[in-house]
């Protein structure tokens, strides 16, 4: 079971908030890696992939870390 921190972190990402700030985060990583080039660049537009998407889909992986849900709607419904 996730500690009521925990639990409130889950939900701030699950917002609108931390939803965007995830789909920036992605964007940037993205960004940063096509414009770089090279392989390290590729990896890490790749690896912009993962934040965008989890963002758009409102899943997070901390969540799972922490020992949150990951979907967006159950983490806001820990909290409430």
């Amino acid at each position: 079971m996730a500690a009521s921190g925990s639990l409130k972190f889950a939900a701030f990402m699950a917002g609108p908030i931390g939803r965007l700030a995830r789909i920036v985060a992605g964007l940037v990583l993205i960004v940063i890696g096509l414009t770089s080039g090279g392989t390290g660049g590729i990896v890490l537009a790749l690896i912009g992939l993962v934040p965008l998407a989890m963002g758009a889909m409102n899943r997070c992986l901390f969540s799972l870390l922490i020992g949150a849900a990951w979907r967006g709607q159950e983490a806001l419904d820990a909290t409430a």
